[in-house]
Parts: structure tokens; C-alpha cells; sequence
């Protein structure tokens, strides 16, 4: 039997590393692309009841829209939605943010304030619950300048309220429900 010498051994070492290098680099894309990619799989996911579309009666006086409510483990949590491309631009303090991708630019109105308003709102309904709120940009926006508060991806929203103990979630759930169930009797849907 040939037994291979030490110096061509030796020789094979760093094509060795490279080629377990790109195996690991390959496995981890793998688990990255393994998670749920829309928000729709996301809220699914973490939620264990949702609400789309529905008004409620505003902190003061007044209704208010909210697209996304749903019950998770941590209590009620707001999803305002956005589905832009390219780099965004914008800070807690800003009243407009600006988004600047390869063949447009285009502002919008700082989400933050109208999220605040339906965090409120929820909150004078079910005063003993937690009630969260975030502004989830989908794939394709990238925050150049620093990440404003309660904004994520979707899969920071998946590692924020995912829970993987879903017997003790469950648990926790059941404390909401009474709370879940009298913002469903207020909403106009």
C-alpha cells in the first residue's frame, strides 16, 4: 500500500481548510434561507392569533387603523409594514425619511408617530397587557446611518418575539386571551 508522503499532505492542508471553509459558509446560507422570509410566515410563526384591518377607537377621540395586531407570547404586538428597496435614511427625530435605491429617491413620513398613536390606542383598551410596536422593513432596505427605534427586519421580528418554548408560550398566552378577546369585540373589521 502507498502511504502518502508528509510533504504532499501537508500541501493539502489549506485546500482541506478551503473546502471545509466553504462547506460551513454553505450550511449557515442554508439555515439563513431556512427561515421564514415573508411577513406573513414571520407573524404566523410568532403569533398565535392575528388581527388585519381593523379600526379601533383612537387614545383621544377618533378611530384608527391598524393593518397587523397580533397576540404572541410577550403580549400584543403592532406591525406596520414597510416594503421599500434601497437605503433608508432616517432617525427617531426626523419627520421624513428618505429612500434612495438605484434608480429613485423618495420620502415618506417618520412611521414612528402613527405607531405611538395605535400602541396608545391599544393600550387604553387592554391597560394589563403588554403592548409592542414595530416598524418591520421587508427584505431589500438597509438602515446606512443607524436603526431607528422599533424598527427591525423580519428577522430581527422573528428573534424578538419567537419563542421556542412554545409549552410555556402557551402559558403565557392564556393570561392575554380575556385582553385578545375584548380588543376583538372593539375592532370594526
Amino acid at each position: 500500500m502507498n502511504d502518502m508522503p508528509t510533504d504532499d499532505f501537508a500541501s493539502l492542508v489549506p485546500w482541506i481548510l478551503v473546502v471545509l471553509g466553504a462547506i460551513v459558509a454553505w450550511l449557515l446560507i442554508r439555515r439563513r434561507q431556512g427561515r421564514p422570509r415573508t411577513l406573513a410566515s414571520v407573524l404566523n410563526n410568532i403569533s398565535f392569533d392575528r388581527l388585519e384591518g381593523i379600526v379601533i377607537p383612537k387614545a383621544d377621540e377618533g378611530e384608527i387603523q391598524i393593518d397587523h395586531i397580533i397576540l404572541t407570547a410577550q403580549g400584543l404586538l403592532i406591525i406596520e409594514p414597510k416594503d421599500v428597496e434601497g437605503a433608508v435614511f432616517g432617525s427617531d427625530k426626523m419627520e421624513h425619511w428618505t429612500v434612495i435605491s438605484n434608480d429613485k429617491r423618495f420620502t415618506f413620513n417618520n412611521p414612528q408617530p402613527a405607531l405611538y398613536d395605535r400602541i396608545a390606542a391599544v393600550r387604553r383598551i387592554v391597560r394589563q397587557v403588554p403592548v409592542a410596536g414595530r416598524v418591520v422593513f421587508l427584505d431589500g432596505a438597509t438602515f446606512t446611518k443607524g436603526i431607528p427605534s422599533l424598527v427591525c427586519n423580519l428577522d430581527e421580528l422573528q428573534d424578538q418575539f419567537g419563542d421556542t418554548d412554545t409549552e410555556a408560550a402557551k402559558v403565557k398566552v392564556e393570561a392575554f386571551i380575556p385582553h385578545w378577546e375584548h380588543i376583538k369585540a372593539r375592532a370594526n373589521q
